[in-house]
């Protein structure tokens, strides 16, 4: 059983996101890779978060804490740079 966050971006300012997710995650003292075209953040104890320029995805968090709150954190600061929509369950 686990907890699992889903989805949909369109990041139309992807340079300054990346910029600004890699500042968050040196300072939060988590993983930050831009591999190809994605970011990717990793945390303890979940999935890692692979964020597209554009697109939907999903990722297992076990509602392991506080890895769940920072990855809503950065999905929905994500609307600062494009749109974002963001569900749980």
């Amino acid at each position: 059983m686990g907890y699992t966050i889903y989805y949909r971006v369109e990041i139309t300012r992807w340079s300054e996101f990346v910029k600004f997710i890699k500042r968050i995650c040196r300072g939060l003292g988590i993983g930050f890779e831009l591999s190809g075209s994605y970011v990717v953040v990793t945390g303890e104890e979940a999935e890692s978060l692979v964020i597209p320029p554009s697109g939907e995805g999903f990722v297992k968090t076990y509602g392991r804490e506080p890895i769940t709150s920072i990855y809503l954190l950065i999905l929905y600061s994500i609307s600062a740079f494009g749109s974002v929509l963001v569900w749980e369950d």
